[in-house]
């Protein structure tokens, strides 16, 4: 079967990535994770604001909690934009979403759509994987009409389930290596570091995520369940199959991972 489009879903710490790498091998898709979008747009705008020097020019554009119209924010960004080699379009995405990230805001959908949508259409809307997104109804339904609008399809929504107990024994127990170019994770009692708090990989410093507290923890599970979840439902009634995988498996490893998901999927996808 020819696979288009594939949505994975499932509480923040669930399990998704090795479901998702599984996924990228069996159809040769590639993943859009909207974490990744935001880096790249985010990174795109901090080349030009570096190129612009002085933000003067860019007063105005944020008053009140609200942005000015786009074609404002262009002629403030063009010329830092051509200096900066980068993408007019791309700097102005950048640019909105920087403004509520930077306030420690939670950026509103319409603008979470935008940079979705770019990322989707420069991918020619097939042959993708998408991670953490939708994550709210409305994101759900701007989906949907972006795929019909793309002339593709979503073959389907595959659930990584898992308790939320095990989720937080999980989280809260890793840690990462804290070498940017490193940044390999591990696991207190699964997957310890080095006796001596460094990475067996580099021998970087070994640290905690400040997310991974157990407050914040379940603060994303009560997120997952008043938003992603209704999400999740509304691509399903609109005829879009659902799959579940289990996110905690009796043995763990690549092989047990891939065998789950193809079982999973193979009502559906068939394979």
């Amino acid at each position: 079967m020819q696979v288009q489009n594939i949505v994975v879903a499932g509480k923040s710490g669930a399990g998704k990535q090795p479901r998702i790498d599984v996924l990228l091998q069996l159809y040769g898709l590639k993943q859009l994770s909207t974490g990744n979008i935001f880096r790249e747009y985010l990174g795109a705008y901090g080349k030009v604001r570096e190129a612009l020097g002085d933000e003067s020019a860019l007063a105005g554009l944020w008053r009140d909690g609200a942005l000015a119209p786009d074609q404002d924010i262009q002629k403030a960004l063009r010329a830092a934009a051509k200096k900066a080699k980068v993408e007019l379009a791309s700097a102005v995405l950048g640019f909105k979403a920087a403004q509520y990230v930077d306030r420690g805001k939670f950026v509103p959908d319409p603008i979470t759509n935008e940079l979705l949508a770019a990322a989707f259409r420069a991918a020619g809307g097939k042959g993708l994987v998408l991670d953490g997104y939708p994550r709210t109804p409305e994101q759900s339904d701007f989906l949907l009409a972006l795929v019909k609008e793309c002339g593709t399809k979503l073959d389907l929504v595959l659930v990584v389930d898992n308790e939320d107990e095990a989720i937080v024994k999980r989280t809260v127990g890793r840690r990462i290596c804290s070498s940017k170019a490193c940044g390999k994770v591990f696991h207190l009692e699964h997957k310890p570091p080095k006796a001596d708090g460094t990475c067996s990989a580099c021998g970087a410093k070994v640290i905690q995520r400040s997310d991974d507290t157990e407050e914040k923890i379940r603060t994303r599970l009560q997120e997952f369940r008043d938003k992603a979840l209704p999400a999740i439902e509304r691509l399903v009634r609109s005829g879009v199959p659902q799959a579940k995988v289990p996110g905690n498996l009796p043995v763990f490893t690549d092989e047990a991972v891939r065998e789950s998901v193809r079982t999973a999927i193979r009502p559906v996808l068939g394979g």
